[in-house]
């Protein structure tokens, strides 16, 4: 089989559909034997040739400054389309519902191969953070869900992310299609721990707080500060440790500051590692760690969380959100309300028996850990289900929108655009061929006046040719 995987972001971007991505891509190579190509917005000084698959990165904007880091990839490039349409898939998995789902639907025009779509994260926040006129807010969310509803297949990463589609306008059908891990189940060795913790004032006995992700406060963090200013005044003795980057990390370290909680006289409690790509090193502080706060609601799926449990690390998690299905509370994870005081409540509880930590962490490995192996092979096939579907053209029909109109119309005008300039370098070469000879022509105003006539006679006799239809190789030409 023939995969195409495509999204708006790839190394040496990381995030979590990053990380989806290159998995899918890994997994289904594998175990699978399939061939993999991956289309993903192209970022300056970047070597694509290192990978055991096939990167096709296409022209991409600078809008890194309001998207945190992210460029905007420009799809309509008939050098990549072709490339893409030459690799010839038979699956079309897009992972964004922006530039690379358009995308998406200009190759499926072109090749024939249905579109799988996976939502994976509440875009509409981003794109509200993007862009501060509302009415733009509005119809960006309204184009990205007619894009996914264009799709032939659409997955969603849990049942609260469906919920969240549904909310947008979202009308078509869903399955949910989960997300797995690539950390080993188990903890890490204790000499690895202490290397990678070394520089860190991490003292034995005294209870650490983790949370890994982008530095965003949509995720949560205000309240999990709020909390800890509590505990702070309460006495109680912890280390917290923010793990990635993010646009709000400065507000959120002045935060920290302004509530006693770093850069005073005594040690500092709230630590800021910036981001760690290394996953040997992620491992390592979630086996460090006691428990893991991630009071999102944004977060449709949060794989830090089942990376936290691979590590035998219970998470702290909102009541009702999407991170928190599958979690029993006090057994493989706790759930708590949205507030600053149910998180500070439930600190206080939880570093008085670090032991029960241990517990409910061994019951998170066990019961919530999921593996990128049996993920893909799910998804794998699921792949073979829409492929039979097709061929029995049982896909789902759709109402065809003004779009679909205008992405086959781009995926045709494309094509013969790319013949015209086949045209225009075939014609340059010829030219190329006789421009020495035709120099001689001009060293004289006779010469010159010959040769405009025998280009005239040329062009005439080619309309002619075209008007009659006798020669429309030539006459096109």
């Amino acid at each position: 089989m023939k995969v195409c995987l495509l999204n708006d972001s790839f190394p040496p971007v990381i995030d979590g559909v990053v990380n989806v991505v290159m998995n899918y891509a890994d997994y289904l190579r594998r175990d699978h034997g399939a061939e993999i190509a991956v289309a993903t917005p192209r970022y300056p000084n970047t070597d694509y040739s290192q990978y055991p698959y096939t990167v096709v990165p296409y022209p991409s904007l600078d809008v890194t400054a309001i998207t945190s880091g992210y460029r905007a990839g420009v799809p309509f490039a008939e050098k990549e389309i072709a490339a893409l349409s030459a690799f010839a898939p038979d699956i079309l998995h897009a992972h964004c519902p922006a530039s690379a789902l358009v995308l998406a639907r200009i190759l499926r025009e072109r090749t024939g191969a249905p579109i799988v779509f996976t939502y994976h994260t509440k875009y509409d926040i981003d794109i509200a953070r993007a862009v501060k006129s509302r009415l733009v807010a509005h119809e960006g969310v309204r184009a990205m869900v007619s894009n996914i509803e264009s799709c032939d297949d659409v997955w969603v990463v849990s049942r609260g992310a469906g919920e969240s589609l549904r909310a947008l306008g979202f009308q078509g059908d869903y399955r949910v299609a989960n997300n797995g891990v690539d950390f080993e189940r188990g903890r890490v060795d204790a000499q690895t721990v202490a290397k990678v913790t070394a520089d860190y004032d991490l003292p034995n006995g005294v209870p650490v707080f983790l949370f890994v992700g982008r530095l965003m406060t949509y995720k949560g963090l205000p309240l999990i500060l709020d909390a800890l200013r509590q505990l702070n005044d309460d006495g109680v003795d912890f280390r917290m440790v923010f793990v990635g980057k993010g646009a709000d990390r400065e507000l959120l370290e002045n935060t920290a500051r302004s509530y006693g909680l770093m850069g005073g006289e005594g040690p500092d409690k709230v630590i800021f590692t910036g981001a760690v790509y290394d996953r040997d090193v992620l491992r390592a502080w979630n086996t460090r760690a006691d428990l893991f706060l991630f009071p999102s609601t944004f977060d449709t799926n949060g794989l830090v969380v089942r990376e936290a449990a691979a590590c035998g690390l219970a998470s702290v998690l909102i009541e009702g959100s999407c991170a928190a299905e599958g979690i029993t509370d006090g057994r493989n994870g706790f759930t708590i309300e949205q507030t600053p005081e149910a998180m500070a409540a439930l600190l206080r509880e939880a570093v008085k028996d670090l032991s029960h930590l241990r517990e409910v962490g061994q019951n998170a490995m066990d019961e919530i850990y999921l593996s990128w192996r049996s993920c893909v092979a799910d998804a794998y096939e699921r792949y073979q289900i829409v492929l039979e579907e097709k061929k029995r053209a049982a896909l789902p029909r759709r109402k065809k929108e003004l779009s679909d109109y205008l992405v086959a119309l781009t995926a045709r005008s494309m094509g013969e655009q790319e013949k015209l300039r086949q045209i225009r370098r075939e014609l340059f070469d010829d030219f190329k061929e006789t421009a020495v000879g035709m120099m001689e022509n001009f060293q004289e105003p006779a010469g010159l006046e010959r040769l405009w006539h025998s280009m005239s006679e040329n062009l005439q006799e080619g309309l002619d040719a075209r008007r009659s239809g006798e020669d429309p190789g030539r006459g096109e030409n």
